[in-house]
């Protein structure tokens, strides 16, 4: 949409005017907004606004697969840094976030990843709802699905609208990383996301959402085809900034565009699909969340809410760092292999999350301990980490920034899972599949506990996969039911990774996904559309 076309439709909006009344406004283009907007704009008479910050996808770093890490500090990219974090030696890690239509399904590494069976099967306990159970979960990936890899009728699915497929002609260090796994009694699959999340774990060639080389975003699978439809709407380079109340019941919601104020009207509900970081400061900054937060900016309190901005969570890595003998070629995305591993029988969830790049990928800090001109990252990641930060505000208006303190490492059994993990990626970077293809590992080296304890807290970064901030559940800490809905509240439903009680097992695209698809389940039973 160019901008003179945006300034006609946004003049045209007023709570007065009839093009600001919408049945359905969703709030952010991300991955599970664009599922929801999508869906609900299925049926013609229901009319559905879809508010982006951020601009179109139309970009060649959106849309070519290995130009990714170029959106990273980008105008596509929210720039969110954690705080100071004194566990990471001082560091503010950088917690990039997407920011354009389709959010971070059209920035992200594109892993297709859909969880572990007890994910799923913990969600459906905190929830108190079996339609979050894996079976039930099983059904909605079939039906999304345009699986192309090897059929697998009882856990893949065709003919959906989100491409996924195999990683394609992978480049040799992404087979002879699942080979030294093999090595190593840990098993391996075809696919990452069947029977290999069901058990303990494995190593397999990832699933990607690229299509025909490009990139298939979220927002391309499920609004892009629809954005002739008379009853969607999408506006980009709109920030919403508050929701509107009468009483308890959200109206519609505040939003800006060019320094400009407006004002949408929802007649049935207002979604929220900001993501981890703005989901919880549009709520507080509208007078819901925690009554002290709110009363230390001088925010009038809607419904007091103390787990909005609590939970949050985010999966930590550590670089361990290969050398090539000879240059070799990137493939699609640089990502190809993934492993995931419970460190013990028994665990109820894997705990190692280890993804291989075909770069050297070394943290800002441990860059110059030395760098091979041409190599390779094992990121040693923890699945489920313990420790938990939260997000608050720096004041009241959508202009002040939110403040992200995301405590990494401050739980003492995450820096024992940083060292165990780094330790069991050293083993398997030495592995005889290597061999004639990497000289040797590079970071850190043989190091004692203690050097390698302060190697890991300069070397600690995210996988870009923030949530939990308004978490699912049904403890006085809970934000949303079972249905989305926010407790205390009519008139509104939150559909992004703020809503998960823990970190899935993996990428979180594919799993808010499915949590786009749950609110718009509940919003049609609710509504009969």
């Amino acid at each position: 949409m160019n901008q003179d076309f945006l300034d006609t439709q946004l003049a045209a909006f007023s709570s007065d005017a009839p093009d600001a009344h919408f049945d359905f406004i969703v709030c952010g283009a991300g991955t599970a907004g664009s599922v929801v907007a999508g869906r609900l704009a299925e049926n013609p008479e229901v009319r559905v606004l879809l508010i982006e910050a951020g601009g179109d996808d139309e970009h060649p770093h959106i849309l070519e697969p290995g130009n990714w890490p170029l959106n990273l500090g980008s105008e596509r990219d929210w720039n969110f840094a954690g705080a100071a974090n004194p566990h990471l030696n001082g560091r503010q890690i950088p917690l990039n976030m997407g920011r354009a239509l389709g959010g971070g399904s059209s920035v992200n590494v594109m892993l297709w990843a859909r969880g572990h069976k007890n994910d799923w099967e913990d969600f459906a306990a905190e929830s108190g709802d079996p339609a979050w159970n894996y079976d039930s979960v099983l059904k909605i990936y079939r039906r999304v699905e345009d699986y192309g890899g090897t059929p697998d009728s009882t856990r893949r699915g065709v003919g959906g609208p989100v491409h996924v497929a195999p990683a394609r002609a992978v480049q040799p260090i992404a087979n002879a990383m699942i080979t030294a796994a093999d090595t190593l009694g840990i098993p391996t699959f075809d696919n990452p996301n069947g029977a290999m999340m069901e058990g303990r774990g494995g190593a397999a060639l990832n699933d990607l959402i690229v299509k025909g080389g490009r990139r298939n975003s979220i927002y391309r699978a499920y609004v892009h085809p629809r954005r002739g439809q008379p009853n969607l709407t999408v506006l980009t380079h709109t920030l919403v900034s508050r929701l509107v109340f009468q009483g308890k019941r959200v109206i519609g919601v505040e939003a800006v565009s060019n320094g400009r104020l407006m004002r949408f009207c929802a007649h049935i509900e207002v979604v929220l699909s900001l993501g981890a970081v703005n989901t919880p400061k549009v709520l507080m900054q509208s007078g819901v969340g925690p009554e002290d937060e709110l009363g230390r900016h001088g925010i009038p309190v809607v419904q007091h809410l103390p787990g909005v901005g609590a939970n949050h969570q985010d999966h930590v890595s550590f670089a361990v760092i290969f050398e090539y003998e000879s240059p070799q070629a990137v493939g699609y995305g640089g990502s190809e292999a993934t492993l995931y591993w419970s460190s013990r029988t028994g665990l109820h969830l894997p705990d190692m999350f280890h993804c291989q790049v075909e770069f050297p990928v070394p943290s800002a800090e441990n860059a110059a301990l030395g760098v091979p001109a041409h190599g390779w990252t094992m990121f040693a990641g923890l699945a489920h980490p313990e420790s938990r930060g939260s997000i608050t505000l720096s004041g009241p208006e959508f202009t002040d920034a939110p403040i992200i303190q995301a405590n990494t490492l401050s739980h003492p059994a995450d820096l024992r899972g940083a060292i165990e993990n780094i330790r069991f990626v050293q083993e398997l970077g030495a592995q005889a599949s290597f061999k004639g293809l990497v000289k040797g590992e590079r970071l850190p080296g043989k190091l004692d506990t203690k050097t390698l304890e302060h190697y890991a807290r300069n070397a600690a970064v995210t996988y870009w996969h923030q949530c939990g901030t308004a978490k699912m559940g049904r403890d006085p800490m809970s934000v949303v039911d079972g249905q989305l809905r926010v407790y205390g509240v009519q008139g509104l439903r939150i559909a992004d990774a703020s809503v998960m009680p823990h970190v899935t097992s993996g990428n979180t695209m594919a799993p808010c996904v499915v949590i786009g698809e749950r609110a718009v389940e509940e919003i049609r039973a609710s509504h009969g559309i």
